[in-house]
């Protein structure tokens, strides 16, 4: 098996200690990695101080910060393909979404390298004897905590706009799919940041994750994750009163209404939900259907859910395996949890007769109180549910706890524009699940965290602001 390193002050080591990485497809160990320790972590964070505190990053005409960017992006470009398969074969997801991923963490270089130097400040009028401005200023060393299913893209997320204000960054890999994020680091070497701009550790969260986000020297942490760690995270960044942006978990909804387009509401259902098997935060894991076009579209979803393809990710199958075996084992939980609660399981509910972690396409008939259409599953479940009103779509789509991202399907622009008004969540989308890009902004409300990530407004998540006044006139 190959055996990958930790990223630490421009040089790649090795550890005491190693990991094993997991096929999901398979089942069977892929490759091992150096497991950091305290010591691996002191020493990412006093390379990450030093090169904050030397200004080489930060000090620089925003312009060289924009040189290096597009010279990683161009380098992570040019091995979409290698470590796509990395990524297919470590993290279960087909092939052709490993390399998005490379191909997207590109374009996140492309897109913040176009912001460097447009991070401006403000003159504020105080009269004739005064001159005031603004100024936005890195924080320093920026803590960044990867989730699991989309690594590579999610730290190109964070990643990009830190350097590009001038952040150094020490970045903490997830234990189960780190493989990938070490070929995305081997490119962004290649552009020529300074020494400790960027550093990159694979530990355990609670030891390395913990010590990372406790540790004095951290001037800001960004984390992608679960409820109960990002709620671990906050109490510990407390102490120190460390700024934080938390993109956390959902329980996304999908209003659909009388006038709803079918096909157009179907390819949404198929990439909502099933798309990475369902591991994403902002999935489409609920769907709320107008009472009089239930039926149609139950009997629709089911047989979309009965038609799809599942295999490994080498051979780009609808449905991928679920990322580890513990994941396979909750989510198989939650839907038999589902069944003692009365739920009414329409389509798969089980793991199929295959090798690895699979969860057969899941479409469940539930009731608003029932835990399953209450707490995220991450896994490739759907519930379905009726509802009557406007005013009803709107209760049942904001009653949880959660506020990530909703839906409206619908042909009449009024309405659906009315009903997204009212829906709590940082992203609505609009007759297509998963509209907008890279320039849009993303990031939760409630128990789905806070600050924004994507779009020109992640920019000044990565910023402080400094503001300079001036007695001009001394009489």
């Amino acid at each position: 098996m190959q055996h990958y390193l930790n990223y630490i002050d421009g040089q790649w080591r090795d550890a005491s200690r190693q990991l094993t990485v997991m096929n999901p497809g398979t089942g069977e160990p892929y490759a091992t990695i150096a497991q950091a320790s305290i010591e691996d972590a002191d020493s990412a964070m006093a390379a990450a101080r030093r090169c904050a505190e030397s200004g080489a990053l930060s000090d620089v005409r925003p312009a060289q910060r924009t040189s290096w960017m597009l010279k990683a992006a161009d380098a992570i470009r040019a091995i979409a393909d290698q470590g796509g398969l990395v990524a297919c074969r470590e993290n279960g997801k087909s092939l052709n979404d490993a390399r998005d991923e490379f191909l997207e963490a590109a374009r996140y270089f492309e897109y913040y390298a176009g912001m460097a130097d447009k991070i401006e400040g403000i003159s504020v009028p105080l009269g004739k004897d005064y001159m005031d401005f603004t100024q936005y200023v890195p924080f320093g060393v920026s803590v960044q905590i990867v989730p699991w299913n989309f690594p590579v893209s999610i730290c190109a997320r964070s990643l990009a706009p830190a350097l590009a204000a001038g952040n150094a960054v020490v970045i903490k890999s997830p234990e189960i799919s780190p493989l990938a994020m070490t070929l995305l680091v081997q490119a962004i070497e290649q552009a020529g940041f300074p020494k400790g701009a960027v550093n990159l550790l694979c530990g355990k969260g609670s030891e390395v994750g913990s010590h990372l986000v406790r540790h004095q020297d951290t001037n800001q942490i960004v984390f992608t994750g679960s409820v109960p760690t990002g709620q671990r995270i906050l109490r510990d960044a407390a102490e120190r009163a460390t700024p934080s942006v938390m993109e956390l978990g959902g329980k996304s909804a999908a209003i659909a209404l009388s006038d709803v387009n079918l096909d157009t509401l179907l390819a949404s259902v198929k990439v909502g939900i099933f798309f990475n098997a369902g591991q994403v935060c902002s999935a489409m894991s609920r769907l709320l259907v107008q009472r009089d076009r239930y039926e149609e579209v139950k009997a629709a979803v089911v047989a979309l859910a009965e038609s799809l393809t599942i295999g490994q990710g080498e051979a780009n199958p609808d449905l991928t395996p679920v990322v580890s075996q513990d994941q396979q084992q909750r989510v198989l939980a939650m839907i038999e949890q589902a069944r003692a609660e009365g739920a009414n399981i329409l389509a798969g509910g089980a793991a199929p007769d295959l090798s690895g972690y699979f969860v057969a396409p899941t479409v469940i008939e539930a009731t608003p109180e029932m835990t399953i259409a209450r707490e995220e599953v991450f896994g490739p479940v759907l519930v379905i549910m009726p509802f009557d009103s406007e005013d009803d779509a709107v209760a049942l789509a904001n009653g949880t706890d959660f506020g990530l991202v909703a839906g409206v399907f619908g042909e009449g622009l009024s309405q659906t524009l009315r009903i997204a008004n009212r829906l709590r969540g940082g992203q609505v989308f609009i007759n297509e699940w998963f509209a907008g890009g890279i320039e849009t902004p993303f990031g939760g409300v409630g128990l789905s965290g806070f600050g924004r990530e994507k779009g020109q407004e992640a920019i000044y998540s990565y910023v402080q602001t400094r503001n300079i006044g001036i007695r001009l006139s001394q009489g």
